[in-house]
């Protein structure tokens, strides 16, 4: 069923009893063209695009949990294109261009606002940094300015921007371009697109083990329920990527980190854009349920654990105080934390492996939400034509052979 004005309405007046589900349930096949390991954002939409652009629709999307139970459903939600690096700026502003008609071509709402992403400058490097980031965004076609203290706090009016200030505002980056949208409905979106395009979706169903033949190809996945063939796997498992790799003879430079985000007790309309700073190392937007959604960078020390410890939360919280006096009194509502897999450079994988039928997406540190419909657009076309697509080119193993990095934890001091 399309979702429109006339459906609602229909469906009013039979008390919304008519409403089909989103995606089917199936039992996985005995053999499948393509499994992609992973049901978020980045896994279920290569399906999508694996589908409608290459036609490719005897596929499975296999996760250990429910759909959209990982890091997408995790995530501050937080959009954004301006990276410092021409391959990065490329692979982002993909990625934003298909934000910005993603509701219009999956027929449902994943509430994408362009409400502006702001990024703090506190110290002389600071000002150079960004007006550096100003101008090579520039270059590549992405939007970005620079705003004066005053124009700062003109542009979000709960800004201090007190000289006194242990991190006084000097001055901010501001893409109005960029913005939010609703993570899960992101995942929801995809499901149903990809649903209705005939791919599996298949839930609480871990794969234990990727299968090589004889000729060291891909042959398949162990899973909970049973050995699937497939010609192609693609991987998309965020933190366990490494994990699932491993058991197919793939070693990658991964760790994975605890990434914690908490959230505020409800209130009006207050917060009118997203605000980060890098040297404090927070950041902040106001969700449509009124809540303060409240980030900052990973845990120092790698770990599984989706809580995190309280240490890096109460440091983040000191610093919100700061930059925003009038949250002193704000409740904390709760917090969770996700596990993000982060390479050398700080920067994502997607592309082949050594193993032929073999695919990886990974590496997205604190930066995957952002980037979905870009990397599943890309590693759709890779894994369809076992090629890179021009955008994911860069974005490959062999760059830590040949050491031609991508180093935006360099440039930024935080890749968010």
């Amino acid at each position: 069923m399309r979702y429109s004005a006339l459906a609602i309405l229909k469906q009013a007046l039979r008390g919304h009893t008519g409403w089909p589900r989103q995606w089917r349930s199936p039992e996985p096949k005995s053999s499948y063209d393509v499994v992609i390991v992973g049901a978020g954002g980045h896994g279920l939409g290569t399906a999508y695009y694996l589908a409608r652009e290459h036609g490719i629709t005897n596929v499975a999307v296999i996760d250990k949990g429910w759909l959209g139970g990982g890091n997408t459903g995790r995530n501050t939600t937080i959009i954004r294109s301006n990276y410092l690096y021409d391959e990065s700026s490329r692979l982002y502003d993909h990625a934003l261009d298909l934000w910005e008609g993603l509701s219009q071509e999956l027929n449902y709402n994943v509430m994408y606002s362009k409400r502006g992403v702001m990024m703090l400058a506190h110290s002389v490097h600071d000002v150079q940094s960004f007006q550096r980031h100003i101008h090579a965004n520039r270059l590549n076609g992405v939007d970005n300015q620079w705003l004066s203290p005053r124009e700062a706090r003109a542009f979000c009016p709960p800004l201090s921007i007190s000289p006194d200030a242990r991190y006084p505002v000097l001055g901010a980056a501001l893409q109005k371009r960029a913005g939010t949208a609703r993570h899960d409905a992101v995942a929801w979106g995809y499901a149903r697109a990809a649903a209705r395009l005939g791919v599996d979706i298949i839930q609480n169903c871990p794969v234990t083990a990727i299968r090589r033949d004889r000729s060291g190809a891909v042959a398949g996945v162990e899973t909970a329920r049973g050995f699937i063939r497939a010609g192609k796997v693609a991987v998309s498992a965020a933190g366990h990527t490494s994990v699932i790799m491993e058991t197919a003879g793939v070693r990658l430079p991964l760790e994975s980190f605890p990434l914690q985000a908490l959230v505020s007790e409800p209130v009006k309309p207050v917060f009118p854009c997203v605000v980060m700073s890098n040297t404090v190392h927070a950041y902040i937007s106001q969700s449509d349920k009124g809540e303060l959604v409240i980030g900052s960078g990973t845990d120092q020390y790698t770990s599984y654990s989706q809580r995190g410890g309280l240490p890096l939360i109460e440091h983040t919280i000191a610093a919100i105080c700061e930059i925003f006096p009038i949250f002193t009194r704000m409740r904390m509502l709760r917090k969770w934390g996700g596990i993000v897999d982060v390479t050398p450079d700080r920067s994502a994988i997607i592309g082949k492996t050594p193993v032929a039928g073999l695919y990886v997406n990974c590496g997205w540190g604190t930066g995957g939400f952002k980037a979905t419909p870009g990397a599943a657009h890309t590693l759709a076309w890779t894994v369809a034509k076992n090629e890179p697509h021009p955008i994911n080119a860069p974005f490959t193993l062999e760059r830590f052979i040949t050491g031609r990095l991508i180093d935006e934890a360099a440039a930024a001091a935080v890749a968010h």
